[in-house]
């Protein structure tokens, strides 16, 4: 039986609790399990599901040819993927989605989700109010990340996306949801390179660290 889904959910916001189980109807709702490393959707299969993350996280990945591996994003409790994928209709994914630790899902009908119902229910339109917020958050975030990706080097980078976590968690000690090789992957970085500036900036005195807590110290 699929459990209300809608506290902490920013795409429920605005829904009462009453109206779960006629959303989840309406929408074709499927909870499903994921163990760790599993993948929930892969590249070039068809876009037919959005996904909201109950519990556990996910990354959005990219690999190459040759197996090599670029985290896109992450996703944890609350949050959706492959939403954006759903509203440009695309035929076939150009991502997959792959369980960073065990995962319980919900997936809707994309279709569904982004159709007004025939009986035009209010919920469904709030719905798609947020989801349209949801994209433009994401699209922010995005930029955000390209931000990272365009510093020069490896010092630079890191220091711009701790930066960036450091603000939104309004707070010098930030905990990312990245091991170093996925850190690694996400800013595009040999993960050698990672641990030795990582390591330089420790002894230069700009942070501290403790597997994937961090403590931001002095100005660069």
């Amino acid at each position: 039986m699929i459990r209300n889904p809608l506290a902490g959910c920013p795409l429920f916001s605005g829904i009462a609790p009453q109206e779960a189980a006629s959303l989840l109807h309406c929408l074709s709702a499927r909870q499903r399990q994921y163990a760790k490393d599993t993948f929930l959707f892969r590249a070039e299969e068809p876009a037919r599901s959005v996904g909201v993350l109950l519990s556990g996280s996910v990354h959005i990945i990219q690999e190459d040819y040759w197996g090599n591996r670029t985290i896109l994003a992450h996703a944890g409790p609350g949050e959706l993927f492959g939403e954006a994928f759903s509203c440009a209709q695309v035929s076939h994914l150009p991502v997959s989605v792959v369980a960073a630790e065990n995962a319980v899902v919900l997936l809707l009908n994309c279709r569904k989700l982004l159709t007004v119902c025939p009986s035009a229910c209010t919920f469904h339109t709030r719905v798609l109010t947020n989801l349209l917020q949801i994209l433009a958050q994401k699209n922010i975030l995005l930029t955000q990340k390209i931000g990272y990706l365009s510093k020069r080097t490896t010092r630079e980078k890191v220091t711009a996306f701790l930066s960036a976590q450091a603000l939104q968690c309004k707070s010098s000690r930030v905990t990312i949801p990245f091991n170093r090789q996925e850190l690694a992957d996400y800013l595009c970085v040999e993960r050698s390179a990672l641990s030795r500036e990582l390591s330089a900036m420790k002894k230069d005195g700009l942070l501290d660290y403790r597997r994937n807590q961090f403590i931001l110290r002095g100005q660069p």
